[in-house]
């Protein structure tokens, strides 16, 4: 059986790593990984998290399994701060349960959409992140995309995404990402999202929102604003959110996915066909990250901390945001480069052609995307000019 395999080449960003990481050159500069790092390079555990993990070693009692859902608390918790005081969790309407990452919420929502419509077909963002179209094609959904990005202008292509949503048959799903657009960052106004909303409701589809990075954009509330309100409007979603971001806990793979129905009874519906699809496919979510973020937001104090060191991150990525800007300037850089600073969350485009990327990995061993995506987070006061430098050379 095995004989019959071919060798298959390695994730474009995965492999990224491994030759940055094979470097020797001392001014390397990997701006390929999706990852949070300090401006030392360094990923950090925060302060919050250290201090959870310590309660849940003194204080856990079990290793026994916690059930397909996951845990209880730590799926209120996140409900509430997916959807803040909403009218559907007064009303019952959502059903939310632990999953392997964010990634594994995205699997699980497919597998579901696959249970409830065999064939159905989900519409990604173009472009969209590199995983998106794996996962849900390995979950047996079809894959059409919609306009998204101008690369020419640098900026949303708003009537081109409006337009093809409008074309979406009804019952399909539509994948739409709640803020930091990944890979672009480029993100949806207030008044875009209405008009998204406007369309879902019109048309039909159904929404699922990933929200991998809420608090990396302007601030937890302000990054659910999209979500919310097409909560407040449609009678069926489904948002999948990732704690790997927001509280650092990138190895320990929790996330959520939740569900929305039209009303209770069709909750409880929903919640059962979803555990199904969860016991046949992990059986049973990891405990010990949802353990180390529910007992974040069961303390005022640690939810504190952690808004803190939230911000601390945001507010890095948001500086080297600016500072990169203003390097390519200094170093006699006539682009306008002004985009970056419009944008939300850790990625940006930086608008340079396959040749030039491929320049600044050969010459300069800096390491980037081939679509010229950059992860803002690997840039520090330290490399800035090293980097701006090197992009003056390949532009």
């Amino acid at each position: 059986m095995f004989s019959q395999l071919t060798q298959l080449p390695p994730d474009p960003i995965l492999g990224l790593s491994v030759k940055f990481k094979a470097d020797a050159n001392p001014n390397k500069i990997d701006l390929g990984a999706g990852i949070y790092k300090d401006e030392n390079g360094h990923t950090p555990v925060l302060s919050c998290v250290k201090a959870a993990e310590k309660f849940r070693l003194d204080n856990e009692s079990s290793k026994a399994y916690l059930g397909s859902a996951g845990s209880a608390l730590f799926n209120e918790k996140m409900t509430a701060l997916i959807l803040g005081d909403h009218k559907v969790i007064r009303d019952n309407r959502i059903r939310t349960i632990s999953t392997p990452g964010g990634t594994g919420a995205l699997r699980t929502a497919g597998e579901f959409i696959k249970t409830c419509t065999p064939g159905a077909t989900i519409w990604v963002s173009n472009p969209t992140w590199a995983n998106h179209q794996g996962v849900f094609k390995a979950a047996g959904l079809a894959i059409e995309t919609y306009p998204y990005y101008d690369y020419e202008n640098n900026c949303l292509d708003f009537s081109g995404m409006l337009e093809a949503l409008k074309q979406v048959p009804k019952g399909d799903a539509v994948l739409i990402h709640a803020c930091c657009h990944n890979p672009s960052g480029m993100d949806l106004s207030k008044e875009q999202w209405q008009q998204i909303v406007d369309v879902a409701k019109q048309v039909g589809f159904l929404p699922v929102i990933d929200m991998a990075y809420q608090g990396f954009g302007q601030d937890l509330d302000s990054d659910a604003y999209g979500l919310r309100l097409m909560a407040d409007s449609v009678e069926q979603m489904i948002i999948c959110s990732s704690c790997s971001k927001n509280f650092g806990l990138y190895r320990e793979r929790i996330g959520a996915c939740s569900i929305i129905g039209k009303d209770s009874i069709s909750a409880d519906i929903i919640n059962s066909v979803l555990l199904s699809v969860v016991r046949v496919n992990y059986s049973m979510p990891p405990a010990h990250g949802a353990a180390i973020v529910e007992t974040i937001l069961s303390s005022a104090e640690l939810t504190t901390q952690w808004h803190g060191e939230l911000k601390e991150m945001r507010d890095r990525i948001n500086g080297m945001r600016q500072l990169l800007v203003e390097q390519l300037v200094a170093n006699g850089v006539t682009r306008d480069f002004s985009f970056i600073t419009e944008q939300n969350g850790m990625f940006s485009f930086l608008g340079i052609d396959q040749a030039q990327v491929q320049r600044l990995q050969d010459e300069f061993s800096i390491y980037i995307v081939g679509s010229s995506r950059i992860s803002l987070a690997g840039i520090s006061p330290d490399n800035v000019n090293y980097l701006t430098q090197s992009i003056a050379k390949v532009l």
